[in-house]
């Protein structure tokens, strides 16, 4: 196995988590897909003494913001019009959690996947969204606040 094949191996399931967590599940294999290509192709430029991890997050965070500007551009059809339109004007997802996501300010969104689905510390995901520590450790428990009040933690699934 490659060094490469290691990376994949160890850092994919997070990279897709995360990637789930900021663009859906829609496009979050796509967006999964785009990180380990355009990792491949920066890989021999790595330092050996990377944080890998930090890397692919990093990755996956400018892929999220293509695929979202990319999704923004392109329209979507739908079989039969919601009975009450979507904000954003995709029909809703089934599942609550995936839906509170979505709901979140994109710093929000953004501080709650590097931080508690990739386990960036605050410092990285400050340099990753723009801002300082404290910014993104706020965003984060604002974020999970939101999600909580949202969902509710009697199910279990906060």
């Amino acid at each position: 196995m490659t060094p490469f094949e290691r990376i994949v191996t160890e850092h994919g399931p997070v990279v897709l988590r995360v990637c789930r967590a900021v663009v859906g599940p829609d496009d979050a294999e796509d967006a999964w897909s785009e990180t380990f290509l355009a990792a491949l192709r920066s890989y021999p430029r790595l330092d050996p003494g990377a944080n890998v991890q930090a890397w692919l997050v990093t990755i996956a965070h400018r892929k999220a913001i293509d695929i979202t500007r990319a999704r923004a551009r392109r329209p979507v059809s739908v079989e039969h019009v919601p009975e009450r339109p979507a904000v954003d004007g995709l029909p809703r997802e089934p599942d609550p959690v995936w839906a509170a996501l979505r709901e979140l300010p994109d710093k929000q969104r953004q501080a709650v996947a590097y931080h508690h689905v990739a386990g960036l510390p605050y410092r990285e995901i400050a340099e990753l969204v723009g801002g300082s520590t404290e910014a993104a450790r706020r965003a984060a428990a604002d974020g999970i606040a939101r999600l909580r009040a949202t969902i509710g933690t009697e199910e279990g699934k906060l």
